[in-house]
């Protein structure tokens, strides 16, 4: 047990000379002490050198364990100053100590002036820049830290922006959610109000459909490719209903189709023209479809032939609404929804965003 404890504690003193204050408490006194050797005309600049790195590992450990120890101060009484009186005690007695050590070894070195002349400037120089060097210490671990902390609060607010527009994005996708599923069964139930006889049949599609899409709605993202499979069930689901109303294309780069998008951003665009656009008008109309990749960006175009924008007046419905600020969240502002009028009559919306491939 005793020499575990042993070995805790020198692994605690080898940590506090770890780094580059090594070369604070060997390199800088033993340099210091050849030239005081030097100086004085010491016999044995060897042991001048000697005295003079104890010196400095003594007040390099006197720093760093005040830097640690107490884990508590009084509030009058600042730890700078603690470790600055710690290191002015400890210039002396690392100087003095080896000495009495050396003259218990070597009697004579009592006696020899110059020697004890070289000790005195050690003494003096570590008195004199010791401290300085302390208090330059403290300013680099003060800025240090400060650096540390300005860091350390910038990761904190980016991942606090980042959960709060997640949310928000969850938040406007739960939205988009009943918004497309109310408008869905309000066309089912206007076939069954009318009595007709694919009633039914496009009910039994819904429930199909409804069953394959609800599930990629929760998710956080899809691609486009997947969106066009939604997009054809949607379609070919609104083309029971009005069959002789309704005509559709679609049209998508290989390349496009792998590229992410938030869930139901296509389908959005679809069905606000089915029911904006074809469902209103007697005529009925057409709904194309273009996606296109190119030179890292991803464009997709919706066409219809309907009634167009001045049937729903000049600004966006919910649906379109909550998608432009969905992108928004989701591309960092790197997206850009447009939506214009079609000559003789008809809206196309267009959507342009960076191409980010789905990842295998």
């Amino acid at each position: 047990m005793a020499v575990t404890a042993s070995s805790v504690r020198l692994r605690g003193i080898t940590s506090l000379l770890s780094g580059p204050r090594v070369l604070l408490a060997v390199g800088v006194p033993a340099l210091f002490g050849g030239l005081s050797g030097l100086l004085a005309g010491a016999p044995a600049i060897s042991v001048t050198i000697g005295h003079a790195v104890v010196m400095g590992v003594a007040a390099t450990l006197a720093f760093e364990w005040l830097e640690r120890r107490p884990k508590r101060l009084p509030a009058a009484l600042p730890r700078w100053i603690l470790q600055l009186v710690g290191v002015v005690v400890a210039v002396p007695v690392g100087v003095l100590l080896p000495h009495f050590v050396h003259m218990g070894v070597d009697i004579h070195a009592a006696h020899e002036q110059a020697q004890l002349l070289s000790l005195g400037f050690v003494a003096f120089g570590g008195l004199l820049f010791a401290p300085w060097i302390a208090l330059g210490a403290m300013v680099r671990q003060r800025d240090v830290f400060v650096r540390d902390q300005a860091l350390k609060f910038e990761l904190q607010r980016s991942e606090l922006e980042r959960k709060a527009l997640d949310a928000r994005l969850r938040l406007l996708q739960a939205q988009v959610e009943p918004h497309f599923l109310f408008n869905t069964l309000a066309n089912v139930q206007a076939l069954v109000d009318v009595g007709s006889p694919q009633a039914p049949k496009v009910l039994a599609s819904l429930i199909a459909y409804l069953r394959a899409a609800v599930p990629r709605m929760q998710e956080p993202g899809t691609t486009l490719g997947q969106e066009l499979e939604l997009v054809r069930a949607y379609l070919d689901l609104m083309k029971m209903r009005m069959p002789d109303r309704l005509d559709f294309g679609l049209q998508a780069d290989t390349a496009a189709r792998a590229q992410l998008c938030p869930p139901m951003t296509l389908l959005t665009l679809v069905e606000n023209a089915i029911r904006h656009g074809i469902d209103p008008c007697e005529e009925g109309g057409r709904i194309d479809i273009e996606i296109r990749s190119s030179d890292g960006r991803c464009s997709i175009r919706v066409t219809d032939t309907g009634l167009g924008l001045a049937s729903s007046g000049s600004s966006l419905g919910t649906g379109l609404a909550t998608l432009r600020e969905r992108l928004q969240l989701a591309f960092g502002g790197d997206a850009r929804f447009d939506l214009r009028t079609v000559e003789p009559h008809g809206v196309c919306a267009e959507i342009d965003l960076p191409a980010r491939q789905a990842t295998q």
